[in-house]
């Protein structure tokens, strides 16, 4: 046969497909009504396992994945628009409605903040770029920022999340496991990275580098030109900077920003040594109540899903279904659960938005645990 009409027989066979489909989707939707009117569940998991095997013995050993694949995405969408029909409404629904109505429409000026590190550090260079005129509380560490806003001695924290060049900040993600709070809006600091001593103190004199191990792995192309000098990580940037400035020594150098240069009166040996130059860090300013401001279109949500095939597939399958794009998926092991995960998801959708809202409604029944962190806009 010819192309033309290979071509001309798939649309023939593509116009079936579809008509079929559609015949499929309406019979799922009576479905819905009857489970509606009787108190049925959606999510009938031994009716999908049988319908899984059916159609993978009839398809044959070859072709038994495709079909797989196939009806399962079918069964996603049978279930997203039985899910609209039946128009299920979660109490974490009201929860966010209410957070909407309740929370103010202006970002707050003048908050108390809880920061890691020290003056200078990056977190409150962040700080300082999402509130006009914040009071800072700096702590040692990132777990105790998540302390202090759930015992309520700050309104709201500051924690790094992840860069652009070394990726997620592995500490920050294990400690969201373990503690509760919302996300009220995330941004995007540029770094710049610089080599800092005392006044006088030349490079060659160096023979060891303070600073926070991303920052480290950020210069790792600028370090690997050094040699024999020992790389040490700390706390922080701006706590590299504060101990090479209050040291009597002259060896010693830290990695950190121009303006803990200028708090700490230290020289610049080497500006600018981040190994790319778009480097950026992204932070969270998280909050113990659920806040949500005008114009939140970023959603963040943790999921524990079940130990079996597939199972993540049927989150993203859900979210492809309804055109909710996914910006960043993360996973870290659950303390005291073997081979077990939490999965963290960064969404592109508006909290005003339908599909939203149907997401919403949706994901418990595809996962043993859930957890919505929030709905926010991110200043860049």
């Amino acid at each position: 046969m010819e192309l033309n009409e290979l071509r001309n027989e798939i649309n023939q066979i593509d116009d079936e497909i579809l008509n079929l489909f559609l015949r499929r989707m309406d019979v799922a939707e009576q479905v819905a009504d009857y489970k509606r009117e009787h108190g049925l569940p959606i999510l009938q998991p031994q009716r999908e396992r049988e319908i899984l095997k059916k159609v993978a013995d009839g398809a044959g050993p070859e072709k038994s994945g495709y079909a797989r694949v196939l009806f399962s995405m079918l069964m996603e969408l049978s279930k997203s628009s039985q899910n609209k029909r039946t128009g299920r409404e979660l109490e974490l629904h009201r929860q966010i409605a209410d957070a909407i109505e309740n929370t103010p429409k202006l970002f707050p000026r003048s908050p108390m903040v809880a920061c890691q590190g020290v003056e200078g550090a990056n977190s409150q260079i962040a700080c300082e770029k999402m509130f006009q005129n914040p009071f800072i509380l700096y702590f040692k560490s990132f777990e105790s920022v998540f302390s202090a806003i759930e015992q309520g001695l700050c309104q709201y924290g500051i924690l790094p999340i992840e860069n652009s060049t070394a990726g997620s900040v592995k500490k920050v993600y294990d400690l969201m496991i373990r503690h509760n709070f919302s996300i009220i809006r995330t941004f995007r600091l540029k770094i710049d990275h610089n080599l800092l001593a005392k006044p006088g103190v030349k490079l060659g004199d160096i023979k060891e580098i303070y600073s926070h191990e991303q920052a480290l792995n950020q210069c790792s192309s600028f370090l690997e030109t050094l040699t024999g000098v020992k790389l040490i990580a700390v706390e922080n940037t701006a706590t590299a900077a504060q101990m090479v400035a209050e040291s009597d020594r002259t060896d010693i150098a830290a990695i950190a920003s121009r303006s803990c240069m200028e708090l700490y009166g230290l020289a610049n040996l080497a500006p600018a040594i981040q190994d790319k130059d778009n480097n950026r860090t992204r932070f969270i300013c998280i909050s113990k109540n659920l806040e949500i401001y005008p114009g939140a279109d970023k959603t963040s949500i943790m999921m524990i899903l079940p130990h079996r095939p597939g199972a993540l597939y049927r989150v993203l399958a859900r979210l492809y279904v309804l055109g909710i794009n996914v910006t960043k998926l993360e996973s870290r092991p659950i303390p005291d659960r073997d081979f077990e995960f939490m999965f963290y998801f960064d969404l592109d959708t508006s909290i005003y938005s339908e599909e939203f809202v149907q997401l919403m409604c949706e994901l418990d029944e595809l996962c043993e645990e859930f957890r919505y962190l929030g709905s926010y806009s991110e200043v860049v």
